[in-house]
Formats: structure tokens, C-alpha cells, sequence
């Protein structure tokens, strides 16, 4: 993607999917474009195309150090501001974006109060949820939990700020939708920065954000334009994609970020030291997240990197994804939380890397037992950041 000479010439990419063709105009951010994104098709008739991110570290491998820098890079963003700042993460893609950005800021601005959340497709314990519509998704009901910690709720109702982050805005409904919610529990909320790698709503809807949500937004995005899609006659359909039982337990944690944080999570040092000296000098390493558990596995890459190890870090996903594009392989196979759907690693091959280490927060099951078999990995149950159990794959 070349950079255009000025607005008035900006020229429209056509990109044809096997769901329809896509057309993008950037207008910020060209020059590095194809290093942050590719083009993805998705088996999901409301949404034919994917922005697939290569530094988000779900549907793409990335290194720890890469996926760290976006993360400074998007805290940067963030205005001056003042009270405390809510920051709150899109699930399931942009759990661990959301989190590395928050840390991120925490270390430009030591000792400004500031509440970490990330929405989820899961209940924890008896925590009242906020539900709101990602109406595009396959999995449209998204949650985020009301702290049960009375500090962490006192700092959720004092917060003045709110940054929403996510890998791509393309409508701005989601953020509005979630906005308008978190308002309704805080009105006291003054002020929203969108922080997200990509941002196609175009210049004119851009503009017209604090209409939308009735108070100043501010953008952050490294790479800006606008787009268009026509979907083809090719609708393919990736089956159920969430089955919410609001009385089942999934296994998700409430250590990790629904419940809220304050402080930055502390990498698995101590598990590092143990897997790199067990890492042969070539050796290929990858560090597997698990749907909304990504964090840890960033971390642990980070710490695993600092070391030498030559290492990746990717995580599973719930979204269907055609093999084509910017998805160049894809393994199906269980759901480690229990709700009976498919997941999906893309970009991965079994025995591509000579280790890998699955990250998971849900108790082991057969499903995280099958995939570790499928890629001759290792099983990590984090039962907080501090506590970690290697569990026996046979």
C-alpha cells in the first residue's frame, strides 16, 4: 500500500474475497499497512470481510516485542486527562490489546488511578453484568462485569475517562453501544478515546463521533481510511458461534481482568526460567493464549524473548475464518470453555514449532487435552498470574 500524495488523490484498493469485494482507501498509516494488517474472509454471512491484524498476536503469530511497541504506541494516543481513567478491552479479539495498552499507560503515568476491564462472553460468579450488542459479530452478546472489589468499583463510578480499545473500528456502533451502557452505571463519564490499530469509519463519520456518543471523542489508530464492501453471493455460514448460559460454569476467571484490575500483571518469571533452559539453541517456540485468555501468553512470550528464545505468541479464537488470504491454515476443534462450539487456530500448522505451550485459565478438559495432542504441546493452567501448573498432557 504506497502512500498517496494528498487527500484529494487518495485511490480506493479493491481487494476480491471469496464473500464479496473490498474496497480501501487509507488515508493515514499506508506506508506500514501491510506490515500491520492483511485481508481475511469470514464465515459469517452478516460480515464477509476480516481486517486480520499481524501484530494482535490471535489470528496471526507475533513476537512478545512487536505486540509490546503497539501497545506504547497506542497508551501514546491517550490525552492528557484528568480523575480516573476507565480502559476497558473489546472481547475476544482485543483482550490482550486492551490490557498491554493499559499497562502501557500505567507505566507513562505512575500513580494516576486507573481501572482496567475486559468484556467477555462468559458469567463470573454473581458480578451484575452490563450486556450490550456487537450486532456484526457471530457471537453478538458481549458482558462486562461490574467489580465485586469496593475499591475497584469505587474506581469504576469515579472515572471521568473512558478508552475503549479494540484492533479495528469500521462502524463505531459497538463503541457507542458499550459507551451508552457504561454512562448509564457512571454518568460522570465526561469524556472517550478510541484506541484501536485500525480505523476505517472514514474521516466524515470520524468527525461526527461526538454526536454519536453525546460527549468529546478522541482517536488513536495507526493506520486510518475508509471502506467499502459488496458482498458476493457467497455466504458462507460458520455454524453457532455462542450459547450463553447464564447458570453454567465455563471456567472462566475473574483473576485475569472481568472483574477489574488496577495494576499491571506480573509476568510468570519463575516459568520462564524453567521452559528456557529446556529450549535447544534454533529451537522454534510458541506460546498459545486460549479465546479471552491471551494476556498471560504475552507476557510469558515477553519473558521467554528476554531470555533468547526464539518465540511466538498466538491464541485461539471462536471466529470462523475461510483458508484463504491473510488465513493460510486453519485447525478446528473443541471448545476448552464448554459452551459446545467450534474454536479455530489460524496460521499454524502442526509441527511447525519444535515446542509449544498452551496457556489456558479454564480447569483441563479434553478439549485442551486434543488440541495439546494435535500440536505435541504442553498444558500451563494459570490459576492466578502467580500460580501456574504444568498439567500432564497423557
Amino acid at each position: 500500500m504506497n502512500a498517496p500524495s494528498s487527500s484529494s488523490t487518495l485511490a480506493w484498493r479493491s481487494v476480491a474475497l471469496p464473500t464479496g469485494t473490498l474496497e480501501l482507501r487509507l488515508e493515514r498509516g499506508a506506508s506500514e499497512a501491510d506490515a500491520l494488517l492483511g485481508f481475511a474472509a469470514r464465515a459469517n454471512a452478516k460480515r464477509g470481510f476480516l481486517f486480520l491484524s499481524k501484530v494482535l498476536g490471535k489470528h496471526w503469530p507475533v513476537r512478545s516485542s512487536a505486540m509490546l511497541a503497539i501497545h506504547e504506541r497506542l497508551a501514546a494516543t491517550v490525552p492528557q486527562v484528568d480523575g480516573p481513567v476507565l480502559f476497558i478491552a473489546m472481547a475476544e479479539t482485543a483482550v490482550g490489546l486492551g490490557q498491554g495498552v493499559f499497562e502501557a499507560w500505567l507505566r507513562a503515568h505512575p500513580g494516576h488511578p486507573a481501572l482496567f476491564l475486559h468484556t467477555t462472553r462468559y458469567r463470573v460468579g454473581s458480578s451484575p453484568l452490563i450486556e450490550f450488542e456487537e450486532a456484526h459479530s457471530h457471537a453478538p452478546r458481549q458482558f462486562l462485569h461490574e467489580p465485586q472489589d469496593p475499591a475497584l468499583r469505587d474506581l469504576l463510578l469515579a472515572a471521568r475517562t473512558l478508552v475503549l480499545v479494540d484492533d479495528e473500528a469500521s462502524t463505531g456502533n459497538t463503541f457507542v453501544n458499550l459507551a451508552a451502557a457504561c454512562r448509564r452505571l457512571n454518568p460522570g463519564i465526561r469524556q472517550v478515546h478510541l484506541a484501536t490499530i485500525t480505523n476505517f469509519m472514514g474521516a466524515q463519520a470520524s468527525s461526527g463521533l461526538d454526536a454519536r456518543f453525546g460527549m468529546p471523542v478522541s482517536l488513536g489508530a495507526l493506520v486510518e481510511g475508509e471502506f467499502r464492501f459488496s458482498a458476493g453471493t457467497c455466504a458462507p455460514d460458520g455454524g453457532v458461534a455462542q450459547r450463553f448460559d447464564p447458570a453454567a460454569e465455563n471456567g472462566a476467571s475473574g483473576a485475569f481482568g472481568r472483574l477489574g484490575l488496577a495494576r499491571a500483571m506480573r509476568a510468570p518469571e519463575t516459568l520462564a526460567d524453567d521452559l528456557a533452559a529446556g529450549v535447544r539453541p534454533g529451537e522454534r517456540v510458541l506460546v498459545l493464549g486460549t479465546g479471552e485468555f491471551m494476556h498471560a501468553s504475552t507476557l510469558l512470550g515477553a519473558a521467554l524473548e528476554r531470555r533468547g528464545v526464539e518465540v511466538w505468541v498466538q491464541s485461539t479464537t471462536r471466529s470462523p475464518i475461510l483458508s484463504w488470504g491473510a488465513v493460510g491454515h486453519a485447525l478446528r476443534f473443541a471448545d476448552n470453555y464448554g459452551e459446545g462450539i467450534a474454536n479455530f487456530l489460524y496460521n499454524v500448522r502442526p509441527g511447525q514449532y519444535d515446542q509449544v505451550f498452551i496457556c489456558h485459565e479454564t480447569a483441563v478438559n479434553p478439549a485442551l487435552r486434543e488440541l495439546a495432542e494435535l500440536l505435541g504441546a504442553r498444558l500451563f493452567h494459570f490459576h492466578s498470574e502467580d500460580r501456574v501448573e504444568e498439567i500432564p498432557v497423557r
